[in-house]
């Protein structure tokens, strides 16, 4: 049985931004580093890297707590991937 591949950098960043978007635009850092399911160096630098380019930002609600919510920047990419994703599923790439 082939040993599954490994994500690529563009795969785990689309999965931290699928997640934040499907926690209805706002979820908590350590689940988020949970369901990601990379090292926690790993996801600090996807994370840092992706705070820093504007795909994500940091809100606090009114008890102070840290949500991470996608910037139209965010949505955008999502976007894009889904449809990159389809043509390289059309041509079985």
């Amino acid at each position: 049985m082939p040993m599954p591949r490994k994500r690529d950098r563009l795969e785990i960043v689309y999965t931290i931004l699928r997640l934040v978007r499907d926690n209805k635009n706002a979820i908590k850092v350590t689940p988020l580093l949970r369901y990601t399911n990379v090292s926690s160096q790993s996801f600090s630098e996807y994370y840092t890297e992706l705070l820093e380019k504007g795909f994500i930002r940091e809100e606090l609600d009114r008890k102070k707590r840290k949500y991470v919510t996608l910037t139209d920047k965010g949505f955008a990419f999502l976007e894009k991937y889904a449809i990159i994703q389809g043509v390289i599923d059309e041509f079985e790439l």
